[in-house]
């Protein structure tokens, strides 16, 4: 079958002999049709079901004739910020503007406007008044009830009652969009919807209202709680919060997708491209990370408290079939582009595949205890056997010279005996020399806070790292991630983190600069300086000149870091 791009122009309608379409996706990144892509795995979704579905990427939000290049569907427009949350592509840490866009031809930055999602929603209104909109992706998850926003420091109200859409869609989005293709609106699991009243509504939980989180942080952090609490499909109940004389309706999650159900969506007929008009701008530089890449699951149960990930995918890991991803590699290997190279077999967490609790089939995730924290469950199995058997097989693929996984590893789950067999095979021929862990920090206290494993299991993990790589006579490399600034880490912790990487040889070029992501634990620890869980009172380093001498001394080899690390010690010595 020919893998032809969705429609994104009156030429490209004409050539199929369309004269209207059915669903047009407006996005805030690049149109790359790739299963990495969430406009493009909706679109997808939505032309297998026989919908047809158009792309307006990255239009120029600054008039509305961008809006109108494909005219009006007959059923809705599908908004997308894109793969990010609008405000975290535009801005660093320190809310400054980003030099480059990844998710962007060229890594051009400024194509997509702040606040994209509410801002399009505008647009297409202005174009189209009386025309359906349905809201999703990352940035519309995270914002879908009352949240803090960091970059405005305030406490903003649901994006759906600010863009004024009609439906929005929270976490993968595949089940909820044909659902609503197919002329249903409510309820629908996995969407939320604004009404007028909730008489005829059952079973349901009132959250504290807009004001009440607005204006008191204890009612904020209760809400948070009970968001999380209630994000299990099988046990969540719908959540509801007042906007003035209007109320946010959230209907439960959806409910996991099956093997098969997954299957399906990645052996879709992507052009596995962007699309040709950016080759002018050489291509988009975030797609060649993933260009040779296969996904194989998505969900993760840690749970790290400043992670956006378990508010989008969930705590239930969902895996594809091994014959899936087997398909997946045969069709890249055949790409005009393939050198022999898989450079990643992964998703959320490298080594999950195939992992699973006894207790998700039929009850959902404990609402009382986490998968991996303090330490693995005992219920919770590992797929160790299946990964391995699945690289055996992959290798034997025509053409396929190297298989990598190039994901972030839990180090906690490669510390015990039954890991043996696993890290020797990624140490032997699946690792590429650098092996990405994230550690995060070595104070206690705040790891407790991140929900991240005691630092002695990274330790523990370095050492049997070290001692299986001179077994197998291979000089091979951590690449270590640490956070900044997170909430309960003061500068004496920062300092300690620095004197072990001294001390170690460690030069971090992964620091992450802290960010109150909406809507997720640290992102209410950072706003209302308590832990939602306890309420106990938490340290949290809102200067930016101290945020900046933490990253200093964490990168303390870089010449340019000395003044901030002198300013660091001063400070810590008068204290």
């Amino acid at each position: 079958m020919d893998k032809q791009f969705l429609p994104v122009s009156k030429s490209d309608l004409a050539k199929r002999g369309w004269k209207e379409l059915d669903v047009i996706i407006i996005t805030g990144d690049a149109y790359v049709d790739h299963p990495s892509y969430g406009a493009s795995v909706i679109g997808r979704v939505l032309d297998d079901a026989g919908f047809k579905t158009g792309v307006i990427a990255q239009p120029d939000w600054r008039k509305i004739d961008d809006f109108k290049r494909l005219g009006r569907p007959r059923l809705f427009f599908a908004i997308t910020a894109g793969n990010l949350d609008s405000m975290v592509a535009n801005y660093t840490a320190n809310k400054r503007l980003r030099q480059k866009d990844d998710y962007s031809p060229g890594g051009r930055p400024g194509l997509r406007p702040d606040r994209a999602t509410i801002v399009y929603t505008n647009r297409v209104r202005e174009a189209f008044p009386d025309a359906m909109v349905v809201i999703g992706g990352v940035e519309a998850s995270l914002r879908r009830f009352a949240h803090y926003d960091y970059w405005s420091d305030s406490v903003r109200r649901s994006i759906l009652v600010d863009a004024k859409a009609d439906i929005l869609i929270y976490g993968m989005a595949e089940r909820q969009i044909l659902e609503i293709a197919e002329g249903k609106l409510r309820p629908i699991r996995g969407t939320a919807v604004i009404e007028k009243e909730t008489r005829l509504l059952k079973d349901y939980l009132l959250l504290p209202s807009f004001d009440e989180v607005r204006d008191d942080k204890e009612k904020f952090n209760l809400a948070i709680k009970t968001i999380f609490r209630e994000a299990d499909p099988f046990r969540g109940k719908t959540l509801v919060q007042r906007h003035g004389g209007r109320f946010v309706v959230q209907f439960p999650p959806v409910l996991p997708l099956a093997e098969e159900e997954l299957d399906k969506i990645y052996r879709l007929n992507y052009a596995r491209n962007w699309h040709p008009s950016y080759d002018k701008d050489g291509g988009v530089p975030g797609f060649e990370t993933v260009r040779f890449s296969v996904i194989s699951h998505r969900g993760c149960p840690g749970e790290c408290s400043f992670c956006s990930l378990s508010l989008h995918q969930g705590r239930i890991i969902q895996s594809r079939s091994q014959s899936s991803i087997m398909e997946e590699i045969k069709t890249l290997s055949k790409e005009e582009y393939f050198k022999g190279t898989v450079t990643d077999i992964g998703g959320p967490t490298a080594n999950l595949y195939k992992a699973a609790c006894r207790m998700w089939r039929g009850a959902g995730a404990c609402p009382d205890k986490n998968c991996l924290i303090p330490k693995k469950c005992e219920k919770f199995d590992l797929g160790y056997n299946e990964v391995l058997d699945l690289l055996k097989n992959a290798q034997k693929i025509p053409k396929v010279k190297h298989i990598f996984i190039g994901s972030g590893f839990r180090h906690d789950l490669l510390v015990d005996g039954y890991s043996d067999e696993f890290l020797k095979k990624l140490c032997a021929e699946h690792i590429s020399g650098r092996m990405k862990v994230a550690p995060e920090h070595c104070a206690a206290p705040v790891l407790a806070l991140m929900k991240k494993p005691a630092f002695d299991a990274y330790e523990k993990f370095v050492h049997r790292f070290g001692r299986m790589n001179r077994k197998l006579h291979k000089e091979q490399y951590l690449v270590n991630y640490f956070i900044i600034g997170h909430p309960g880490c003061t500068l004496k912790d920062t300092l300690d983190l620095s004197g072990y990487l001294i001390k170690h040889h460690i030069r971090p070029e992964q620091v992450q600069d802290f960010i109150p992501l909406p809507l997720t634990i640290s992102g209410a620890m950072y706003y209302t300086e308590k832990d939602p869980w306890t309420g106990m009172p938490i340290y949290v380093a809102k200067d930016m000149k101290e945020r900046k001498m933490q990253r200093a001394l964490i990168q303390y080899y870089q010449p340019q870091n000395k003044k901030l690390i002198r300013d660091a010690l001063r400070r810590l010595s008068v204290k």
